[in-house]
């Protein structure tokens, strides 16, 4: 925007030679501009003041970059823009900070009366072109801040998150689960309300309803304190260990603990993959503590689950595997997805919490009420490889202890092992293994946890539910050896190996290769399966043996791709269930529709099909699936659906985002351009796509930093964004509301006068969408908002004249308006429009 000339570059080396000539003061007082410039020949100080320099700026002597500024006579800089930041030490957004601070101008010298951000003195050295800042920690280390200040005064906002999940069908009654998460700012504390309406489905039709959260939390450093109703669960940990039997119910109290383990979860899947075998095409739900968090439809054969949906955390779920409407297996899972230990100085992490059983809203029998409660549970970081992790609580007058080691072994082993231990339940074990290699990795698992089945049903032939007939209360291990190996960079192997006793019994194998070719032209994947695996209700109680083999092929349009597969296994009665299916599925872009899928698939009953789509808007997102049995032709479905409302700022937004780092903005763009798609990067991470209208912007709670808004894509539109970026500083739970404006522009070159006709130079030109400032010839040049095309000349504080330009009445060339000479003159104040005919 200010570019430098030859004839400026060449008195920059005229200054720099002329400034080594000139004494040099020994005093410590740093020598005033005119001082400076006395070494200066009297035809080249009118280039020294005034006019834009280029000049490296410095932070406690450290680089934050190079610059364009403005020097007066009256000893004050003023920045008219950052041009190159490679070489800075700091972040972006202490550079914005600088940036604002130096803009409106301020005085060289010692900083005197109210200082803002421990400036000490500013000052500017003419033999090195270099402005320096001086702060109160010029002489300290400068180390990473362990916490994050929280914004003064605190902030407001609240953002609620609605999650509905729904499985049913023909002949099935409909189950689900409506959830409803809020969280809120007021102030420097944080407030949190979770509630919950289920209905289980079967012959169960009560609706199910429960208030789990209701609590306010104040944020200290290295520390949380909670007051008010909440799940005793153990907060505030990296490596929580888990326990046996009841799960804790809810409590007024309060709680204390280790505040950098409050997570924010992320779309991360777990680190140990969950497993499902379903013998038909069929559904998973996954429940926790009782509750629908998740459902997905699974084809046949060995799968894993997409565990990213899911909440993070060290947790237990218990995974429900439905074909035909049944339920022929249930499982206890480990979900592992921890966060990671931030600062090994601290090695404890602890966690502690009294109060009463208490129930708010909650119809549940199964929760207790009227009964003290009261646990801790701590971490201890014995090597950078080693976290150990101890528990122990009272639940419904039980007492639950649990033990607990995360061991990285080597750079490619790590080890996660759990013993617990309930009163009146017995003890149980978890290991989970992870070994990593450069072709592939290994995964050992065993657990032994508490499965009670008596809450699932199954479909009689009829259509009548009742409770399953593999009702199992007790204990339940499974233990499995995994391994894939990549063979070569288009070809690899799998193969897993598992015993299970308890609701499931006997060994299972599965064999699998998987080959990318190119098929007619296109990319395709080939499959090769073979398994032997406990026999199951779906199986007839025989052993499930068999052969899988699949095909996917891109073929057609982008994102469309076609799949087939052929086989054999055991059907219903234990006889052969020879089977064979084809599926299409096609991803979407710019629309409602992400993607869509349906397979048609043929076995020994008959004809089934299955139907899965991804869908979102701005204001919800989800999924939802259709299946058709072959053995019964009865239809069984599913539906997903997740939206959050946000409420900031006295304005309001519907979003289909759900991952909202802690707190966000509510920006409105307004645009004089069709069509224009902006991008919004926050500076402590993160982005997100902006369009005209309103946006929400997640945002890192506690941070302070700043977000910037920039034209996506590579073809930049002439046009300018106001403002560029935004600071923002917010609690948990908290929302700011911003508006930008984006305007067409044009380039304008002019060069503005007196009445006399001799140059001005040092003036600022100003218009809407930017600023400029005039050369010693008095030339300019600019980006001027098209449709506010009005300028306005100011030398200091002084408003000097205004101009309105009419754009066809000067020549353009290459997208750059030649207005010509601007005559400035006091009589442009009284009367903008009678000075288009002074522009000549």
């Amino acid at each position: 925007m200010f570019p430098m000339t030859p004839i400026a570059a060449a008195l920059a080396l005229l200054f720099c030679a002329s400034a080594a000539a000139a004494p040099v003061s020994v005093g410590t007082t740093p020598r005033s501009l005119l001082a400076q410039a006395k070494g200066l020949p009297a035809d080249f100080e009118e280039h020294f003041f005034d006019v834009p320099l280029a000049v490296r700026v410095e932070l406690d002597h450290q680089p934050l970059g190079e610059a364009m500024v403005v020097l007066s006579r009256d000893d004050r800089v003023t920045l008219l823009e950052f041009t190159d930041t490679s070489e800075n030490r700091y972040g972006a957004a202490e550079r914005e900070k600088w940036a604002a601070y130096l803009k409106p101008g301020v005085p060289l010298g010692n900083c005197t009366g109210q200082c803002p951000d421990q400036v000490l003195a500013v000052h500017y050295n003419l033999e090195s072109s270099l402005l320096s800042i001086l702060t109160e920690n010029a002489e300290r280390d400068v180390q990473a801040k362990r916490y994050h200040e929280q914004p003064e005064g605190g902030s407001s906002g609240l953002m609620v998150r609605n999650q509905l999940n729904l499985n049913g069908g023909q002949d099935q009654d409909l189950g689900g689960r409506f959830g409803l998460e809020a969280s809120s700012s007021l102030g420097n504390w944080s407030q949190a309300f979770n509630m919950q309406l289920a209905r289980l489905g079967g012959p169960d039709d009560k609706l199910y309803h429960a208030i789990h959260e209701l609590y306010t939390q104040r944020e200290l450093q290295g520390s949380f304190l909670r007051l008010g109703y909440f799940t005793p669960s153990s907060e505030g940990l990296t490596r929580q260990p888990r326990t046996f039997g009841n799960s804790p119910d809810t409590a007024v109290g309060l709680m204390y603990g280790s505040s950098d383990s409050l997570a924010i979860n992320s779309p991360t899947p777990s680190v140990y993959p969950i497993y499902v075998t379903a013998n038909r095409q069929g559904s998973v739900e996954i429940y926790r503590d009782g509750l629908l968090i998740n459902t997905q439809s699974v084809p046949a054969g060995l799968q894993t689950l997409d565990t990213r949906p899911l909440p993070g955390g060290i947790y237990e779920v218990e995974v429900r595997l439905i074909e035909d409407g049944q339920i022929t297996s249930t499982t206890q899972e480990l979900v592992y997805k921890p966060n990671n230990w931030r600062n090994h100085d601290e090695r404890w992490r602890y966690n502690l919490f009294a109060g009463e059983e208490s129930k708010l809203l909650s119809n549940w029998d199964q929760q207790s009420s009227g009964s003290p409660t009261a646990g801790a549970s701590v971490n201890y970081l014995m090597h950078p490889r080693v976290i150990l992790g101890l528990s122990a609580r009272q639940i419904r007058e039980k007492l639950q202890y649990g033990t607990s080691i995360d061991w990285t072994l080597a750079n490619h082993i790590s080890l996660y092992a759990n013993v617990y231990q309930t009163q009146d339940y017995g003890t149980g074990l978890d290991l989970q293994s992870l070994y990593n290699y450069g072709a592939g990795s290994l995964v050992l698992s065993h657990s032994r946890s508490w499965l009670d089945t008596t809450n699932t049903y199954d479909t009689l032939p009829d259509g009548t539910r009742v409770r399953q007939r593999n009702v199992f209360i007790g204990e339940a291990s499974n233990s499995s050896l995994a391994i894939n190996h990549r063979l070569s960079s288009k070809s690899s192997i799998n193969a897993r190996v598992s015993h299970s006793e308890g609701n499931v019994e006997g060994m299972g194998a599965d064999l699998g290769w998987s080959q990318r070719t190119v098929l007619f032209g296109s990319d395709a994947n080939w499959r090769l399966s073979l398994f032997d695996r406990p026999g199951s209700f779906s199986s007839g109680d025989a052993r499930n043996r068999g052969v899988d083999l699949s095909m996917n092929i891109a073929i057609g349009a982008p994102g469309q791709q076609i799949s087939g597969s052929i086989g054999s296994r055991t059907d219903r009665d234990g006889g052969r269930d020879n089977n064979a299916s084809l599926g299409w599925r096609r991803d979407f872009k710019d629309h409602v529709l992400q993607n869509v899928s349906v397979t048609a698939l043929t076995d020994t009953y008959g004809v089934g099909l299955s139907s899965l789509a991804n869908f979102g808007t701005d204001a919800i997102n989800g999924d939802g699936f259709v299946q058709r049995s072959s053995y019964n032709g009865n239809y069984t479905g599913g539906l997903n659906l997740d939206s959050t409302l946000v409420v900031g700022g006295e304005k309001m937004l519907l979003t289909s985002q759900h991952e909202m780092r802690g707190a966000g903005l509510i920006v409105d763009v307004e645009s004089d351009i069709d069509g224009i798609a902006l991008r919004a990067d926050d500076y402590s991470g993160g982005s997100a796509a902006l369009k005209p209208g309103r946006n929400f912007i997640p945002i890192t709670a506690y941070q302070n930093s700043s977000v910037s808004f920039d034209f996506e894509g590579n073809h930049v539109p002439a046009a300018t964004i106001e403002p560029a970026r935004s600071r923002y500083h917010l609690n948990k739970g908290g929302v700011e509301y911003r508006k930008v404006r984006v305007m067409k522009t044009l380039t304008v070159l002019g060069r503005l006068i007196d009445p006399q006709g001799r140059p001005l130079k040092g003036h600022h030109v100003i218009n809407h969408a930017s600023r400029g400032v005039t050369e010693v010839d008095g030339f300019f040049s600019m980006e001027m908002n098209a449709g506010s095309p009005t300028l306005e000349v100011r030398q200091g504080n002084q408003l000097l004249c205004q101009f309105r330009l009419d754009a066809s009445r000067h020549r353009s060339e290459n997208n750059v308006l030649m207005i010509g000479d601007l005559r400035c003159t006091p009589d442009t104040l009284a009367d903008v429009t009678s000075t288009e005919q002074k522009a000549g």
